[in-house]
Formats: C-alpha cells, sequence, structure tokens
C-alpha cells in the first residue's frame, strides 16, 4: 500500500467515525421545536413532556382552539410523543393541525385533518392524517389534550360577606 493511499484511507475512516458518532435525527426538523415556534409556547424538550411542563405555565384542556397545540401521549409508536398547532377548528369533533415529522421524516405539513374518537369526545383518542395514504391514519392515537398558548387564569379570590349590621358599616350604606 503507498503512503498516499493509507493516508487517505486513514481519513476516510475518520469521517465515518465521526459520522457514526452524529445522532440520526442531527438536521431532521422535529415536532416539538416546530410547534413551540408556530404557537408560541415557550416549552422545550421532548413532546411528551410537554403536557406535564405546561401545567401551572399554560391553560390546559379539552377543547380545540385555533393556536393551541395539542399535545400526544407517548406510544410504541411514538415513544417520545408528538405536538401539533391547531390552524383550524372545523367544528367540536375535527381540526386542521400544522405540525412537522409525522408523514415524512422532518417534513412539515399545514392544515392536514384530525378527528376526535375518543368515546367521550375529549380528544383523548385521534385520528390524524397521514400523507402516503392520502387518509387519515389507520390507527387512532392517544393524546393528552390541548395546551392554550396564554398562561392559566388566577384562582377566584373568594371574598367573604362584610357585616352590615354593625354600627359603622351600617353608617356607610
Amino acid at each position: 500500500m503507498s503512503v498516499g493511499f493509507r493516508a487517505f484511507f486513514a481519513a476516510v475512516l475518520v469521517a465515518l467515525s465521526t459520522l457514526a458518532s452524529v445522532p440520526a435525527v442531527a438536521g431532521t426538523l422535529q415536532c416539538a421545536p416546530f410547534a413551540r415556534q408556530q404557537s408560541g409556547i415557550d416549552l422545550h424538550g421532548n413532546a411528551n413532556s410537554w403536557w406535564g411542563q405546561a401545567e401551572g405555565r399554560y391553560d390546559r384542556g379539552h377543547e380545540p382552539q385555533v393556536g393551541a397545540v395539542l399535545s400526544f401521549a407517548s406510544s410504541r409508536s411514538m415513544p417520545v410523543g408528538h405536538v401539533a398547532m391547531v390552524s383550524k377548528v372545523v367544528n367540536a369533533r375535527e381540526v386542521l393541525l400544522t405540525h412537522a415529522n409525522w408523514s415524512y421524516r422532518g417534513g412539515i405539513e399545514r392544515n392536514v385533518r384530525a378527528v376526535d374518537v375518543s368515546p367521550n369526545n375529549d380528544w383523548t383518542d385521534v385520528r390524524v392524517w397521514y400523507g402516503p395514504t392520502g387518509d387519515l391514519g389507520l390507527r387512532s392515537n392517544r393524546a393528552n389534550g390541548f395546551i392554550y398558548a396564554h398562561a392559566p387564569k388566577a384562582a377566584p379570590v373568594l371574598i367573604a360577606a362584610a357585616d352590615t349590621s354593625g354600627p359603622a358599616l351600617r353608617a356607610a350604606f
């Protein structure tokens, strides 16, 4: 083997070993940063952590609203969950979602159908448009609910009824 060939071969091995240490998702658009950018909801980490992180920081619920993020639970097919922003409410059981990394690795899909198929109409079981089939996906996906892009409303403050029977208060009325 010539010295030049050995140097070239060594350089190729170094390059390949460097590539092997880079995660497979490097450079691939993920759902969480995309949902954060689209919705303004400032949560970080894997999608499956958003529902818990939102508690006390953002209102959460089971009614779709434009701009809210639908939080999908972890599952065997989605170990880190999924998040998608509601771009339009069609009716109480159907919305259009804008999200990344669902039908196509790193792909963005805008205004795709999602249908609530939960028995209690509470968005805990959802079927979502899947590009390769050109229709709703074959399986439903467990969801936590919606994270709304505003801070939770403060709990109402209860004010005790004033005793108006005393002489000082009676005179004020």
